[in-house]
C-alpha cells in the first residue's frame, strides 16, 4: 500500500499493504511517498547531506522495527525549483522536504538571518550550529517564524565564513571601495559601507557574471567557490573568514509532516542533527582542501590578518542595533532574540571581536 505525501493521517494503511521483501521481518510495510529536494547541486555541502538523510531515514525506521518505509524521489540541482524559491517550494509543497536557503529570505526570515547581522562573531562551525539550532529548538518566535511559512525546521545548514575572490588584487580592505561585488543580498552589509556595490545574485550565475565582468569580485565561503572553479575567473583570493554562519537548513511542508506517523515524525526530526553534523564534517573535510587546491591551481592566496579583519568589523556601522531597530519595527522580538544569540555564543565559546548586542 502507499500513502499518498497529501494523504491524511487518519487513512487505515495496515489491512491492504504490501510486503516488503528483505527485510528482517516478514510483517506487511506501507510505503509514504515524499520528495527531497534543493535549488544547488550535491557537490555543495548543504545539499549532498539530503542524500544521507534520504538513505538514513529508512534505516532508522527499521531499527525501530516500524511497518513504515519512506519512498523518496531526489530533485536535486534545480530540478524543480531555483535558487530564489527554497523557502516558496516547500511553502507551496513543489517539494515536501528539502534545504531552505534562509539567506534568500530576510524579510520572511529574519530571525534565521541574525548571523549576517553579526559577523566576525564566531571561530568555529560548532559555535555556529549550536548557537542556532538551540534557539531554533527552545525559542517560540523562532519556531513560530517557520510555522507560519507552513515549515517543520529540522536543522541548520553551516558554512566556513565569508571570503573574496576578486578580478584585480586587494591588498587592503579599504581598497575595495567603488567596486561590484556579487554575493547574497544578505551579505549586502559587509561590504556597502565600505563604499563596494553589492549586486545580488546566486551560485550558478556567479562565474559567468564574473568572466563578463558584471562584477569585479564575489563575497562568497571558499567550500562554496572552488567546485565552481571561481578562481579561474577571479584568481585574486582574500581569505577572510568572516566567521562560520548558519544560513538555512532542512526543513519540511509542515502540513505534509503534521499527516506522517508518529514514528516517521520522530525519524525526521533526529535528522536534523544528521544533516547538520554532516554538513559540519563535510565543511571541515573540504575547506582546507579548496583552498590549497585553488593555490595549486593558480590562485594569488592572502591570508587576512586580525588586524585587518579588525579594521574591518569597526569600519562597518552598528549591524546589531540596526537590525534590531528595523525587526522591531515589524513586531518581530529582534531584541530579545539578538541578546539571546550573543549569549549563545558566548556560552559556546566563541569570542567575538565585536559584541553586536552591546547597544540594543
Amino acid at each position: 500500500m502507499s500513502i499518498n505525501r497529501r494523504a491524511a493521517l487518519g487513512i487505515i494503511v495496515g489491512a491492504t499493504a504490501v510486503p516488503v521483501l528483505g527485510t528482517r521481518s516478514a510483517s506487511a510495510q506501507t510505503v509514504i511517498r515524499l520528495t527531497m529536494a534543493s535549488s544547488h547541486p550535491t557537490v555543495l555541502p548543504w545539499t549532498a547531506p539530503l542524500e544521507t538523510v534520504v538513505r538514513q531515514s529508512n534505516a532508522r525506521l527499521e531499527e525501530r522495527g516500524s511497518e513504515y518505509r519512506i519512498d523518496w524521489t531526489e530533485a536535486y540541482g534545480g530540478q524543480l525549483y531555483g535558487a530564489g524559491e527554497t523557502l516558496e517550494a516547500i511553502t507551496q509543497n513543489i517539494a515536501d522536504s528539502g534545504w531552505i536557503g534562509a539567506l534568500f529570505e530576510p524579510s520572511a526570515l529574519p530571525l534565521q538571518n541574525i548571523m549576517y547581522s553579526t559577523p566576525f562573531a564566531t571561530t568555529t562551525l560548532q559555535q555556529a550550529l549550536d548557537t542556532m539550532n538551540g534557539l531554533n529548538r527552545t525559542e517560540q518566535a523562532m519556531i513560530d517564524e517557520w510555522s507560519r511559512h507552513d515549515i517543520m525546521f529540522f536543522g541548520s545548514s553551516v558554512s566556513d565564513g565569508y571570503s573574496l575572490f576578486l578580478r584585480e588584487p586587494l591588498d587592503n580592505i579599504a581598497d575595495i571601495a567603488g567596486r561590484k561585488i556579487l554575493g547574497a543580498a544578505s551579505t549586502a552589509s559587509y561590504v556597502e559601507p565600505l563604499g563596494a556595490t553589492l549586486l545580488a545574485g546566486a551560485l550558478p550565475t556567479y562565474y559567468s557574471d564574473l568572466q563578463t565582468g558584471v562584477g569585479d569580485g564575489v563575497l562568497l565561503v571558499g567550500t562554496g567557490a572552488y567546485p565552481l572553479k571561481l578562481h579561474e575567473v577571479a584568481p585574486h583570493a582574500v581569505r577572510v573568514d568572516t566567521g562560520p554562519l548558519t544560513f538555512g537548513g532542512l526543513g519540511m511542508n509542515k502540513s505534509i509532516f503534521d499527516t506522517l506517523p508518529q514514528e516517521v515524525q520522530e525519524v525526521m526530526i533526529e535528522m536534523g542533527a544528521v544533516y547538520s553534523g554532516q554538513n559540519a564534517d563535510m565543511i571541515v573535510e573540504r575547506e582546507a582542501a579548496a583552498w590549497e587546491n585553488m593555490a595549486a591551481e593558480g590562485a594569488e592566496v592572502r591570508v587576512m590578518a586580525i588586524e585587518e579583519k579588525q579594521q574591518w568589523v569597526d569600519a562597518l556601522p552598528d549591524l546589531g542595533r540596526i537590525w534590531v531597530e528595523e525587526n522591531e519595527a515589524n513586531g518581530v522580538p529582534a531584541r530579545e532574540i539578538m541578546g539571546k544569540f550573543m549569549d549563545g555564543l558566548r556560552d559556546a565559546g566563541a569570542e567575538p571581536l565585536r559584541d553586536w548586542s552591546e547597544n540594543i
